[in-house]
């Protein structure tokens, strides 16, 4: 995956590489930079999450073909999740740091933050095989669906708990 980081500092225009030799407002364009790539790389995630919703509501009309009613509850709580998680990353806190902020997040915490997103696309990869294994046993009897539901379930909670921590490891806001 390229780094969106690097993409963003060679598509600056001519006013905001001269904005770079300003002094005070060098790092300023810097940090608006990396808000950037971050802000494109949560979208792209939260994109991948909507394949993931899509794969899962195919199983839901796997199970509906093959007269698997009892099965549709628990799968459609999986969309719902899915259709939550998607708005919290797609609408995520960037990073931003005005200039009264109660807590600063500089240069070197939007990068950690950066490489934090680009982390969870371990994870939407990890949803998006569950979903297919959610799929595969919706063809199967009700036993092998309600397992693929519970795998999804902890690999789903593994992915928010990760991306609720985020901006508290990179604010040391985190209680231990």
């Amino acid at each position: 995956m390229p780094d969106l980081r690097e993409r963003v500092e060679d598509d600056r225009g001519l006013l905001k590489k001269i904005q770079l030799h300003i002094p005070g407002f060098a790092g300023y364009r810097r940090r608006e930079d990396l808000r950037t790539a971050d802000n494109l790389l949560r979208i792209q995630l939260a994109d991948r999450i909507v394949k993931v919703k899509e794969k899962v509501e195919g199983a839901r009309q796997e199970l509906v073909r093959n007269y698997q009613v009892a099965s549709l509850e628990p799968v459609g709580g999986l969309v719902f999740k899915l259709t939550e998680l998607d708005g919290r990353v797609r609408h995520a806190e960037g990073g931003y740091s005005g200039i009264s902020a109660d807590i600063r997040v500089e240069e070197v915490e939007l990068n950690k933050l950066y490489e934090f997103d680009l982390a969870l696309f371990d994870g939407a990869s990890a949803l998006l095989a569950k979903a297919d294994e959610l799929k595969a046993a919706a063809r199967k009897e009700a036993d092998a669906v309600l397992a693929a539901v519970d795998d999804f379930r902890a690999v789903a909670e593994s992915f928010e708990d990760t991306f609720e921590r985020r901006m508290k490891v990179i604010t040391g806001t985190e209680v231990a």
